[in-house]
């Protein structure tokens, strides 16, 4: 598996689109945080703190996640190399938890430079480190979390087509749903007291809870399920193979 894992992470590095991931995700979150005139300015708002960049990530994750994802089976599928694949001495979880490892490693990669971010604000507050830091590591596990979810969701649309546009838009189609849908329902409020247990089934919800700073078990072991969920569901779509 870690031999299938490490080729998993040449290959992004290798070619184009693990860099691409990396320097897009950088420019455009530093430009809402540093350039454009938006709420999210952080020269323009006055104070120390970096709230904007965990605004702003997850929706540039939904493009983003997508776009590493989109390749994971749909590539082996279409070359042909899917059967290669899986006569290889691994299980069919291996493999899928290879893959997956491989691009949440990517979207963590793209994740750790933020940290400059934090640093430039630490230095600019007045005093130097009068920025909320129990806020910002709270935020910055939930924005790995979150990416980790948005990574199983990407390989369980791949593993369902062998073309990567379908794959691409159809991940990024059900993390919008999930990331943003229950909560647009909860806004509704169309079900009484259903309404929060509605909301709470949607990852914004618990992505909230966990960039307040506190770390709670219930936001774990959601993230967790909702990533065990998915990569079980793409193994139960790669079975479609033995039918």
């Amino acid at each position: 598996m870690f031999a299938l894992y490490l080729k998993e992470i040449r290959s992004f590095l290798s070619s184009l689109i693990g860099y691409i991931v990396i320097v897009v995700f950088l420019i455009v979150v530093g430009l809402f945080l540093w350039v454009f005139p938006t709420d999210f300015n952080i020269l323009d708002f006055g104070y120390a703190n970096v709230d904007g960049l965990f605004i702003i990530a997850p929706f540039v994750f939904l493009f983003l996640v997508p776009a590493v994802t989109m390749r994971s089976f749909s590539e082996e599928q279409k070359s042909g190399t899917m059967e290669l694949l899986f006569t290889r001495p691994l299980t069919d979880m291996q493999i899928i938890g290879a893959k997956y490892l491989g691009g949440l490693t990517l979207i963590i990669f793209a994740i750790i430079p933020t940290l400059l971010y934090f640093i430039s604000v630490w230095y600019l507050g007045l005093p130097p480190g009068n920025i909320d830091v129990g806020g910002f590591w709270g935020s910055f596990t939930g924005l790995i979390l979150l990416g980790a979810s948005f990574v199983s969701i990407g390989i369980f649309s791949s593993s369902l087509t062998d073309n990567q546009v379908v794959s691409f838009v159809l991940s990024i189609a059900l993390s919008a749903f999930l990331y943003l849908g229950f909560e647009f329902i909860y806004s509704l409020e169309l079900f009484g007291s259903v309404d929060l247990f509605i909301r709470s089934l949607g990852m914004s919800a618990h992505y909230s809870s966990v960039s307040k700073g506190v770390i709670d078990t219930r936001d774990l072991v959601y993230f967790a399920s909702f990533v065990m969920l998915f990569l079980f569901l793409t193994k139960l779509s790669l079975a479609r193979r033995k039918w």
